[in-house]
């Protein structure tokens, strides 16, 4: 399905700058934005957060039979990925194959491509993430 490219820059804040939500009552951190907490409920004390891109690995497996139009990156490396700040986000880990990561190695946010639709279509980036070493 193709994305237009209003949404796709409506979600440039949190696809761009891993950019998700606080909430001022409880201290929670959540990715993507909320606009209510699903913790305490609140609505009205929802900020802008933005993480620092630096984690550790959660939980991982190797995608062999990808999605439409990831064809041409497989074998690669999907995880999850516990943030330092507590939330957890999911993405790809790029330059390494899945014998190199384990459960619990540090990784840093990185700004790729992640798709294109059509030789000359809209060119979608993102966040992808690699292992510190």
């Amino acid at each position: 399905m193709k994305e237009s490219i209003a949404l796709t820059w409506r979600r440039i804040p949190h696809r761009y700058r891993l950019e998700g939500t606080k909430c001022e009552v409880c201290g929670n951190v959540y990715f993507p934005p909320r606009n209510v907490c699903p913790k305490c409920r609140s609505k009205g004390k929802i900020v802008p957060f933005t993480f620092s891109g630096k984690g550790k690995v959660y939980s991982l497996t190797e995608i062999s039979v990808p999605p439409t139009g990831l064809e041409r990156q497989v074998p690669y490396v999907f995880a999850i990925i516990e943030l330092d700040e507590g939330a957890r986000v999911a993405g790809q880990i790029v330059d390494a194959s899945y014998e190199d990561v384990s459960i619990g190695d540090r990784v840093e946010v990185v700004f790729r491509k992640i798709q294109q639709d059509d030789p000359e279509g809209l060119i979608h980036y993102g966040f992808k993430f690699r292992l510190v070493k």
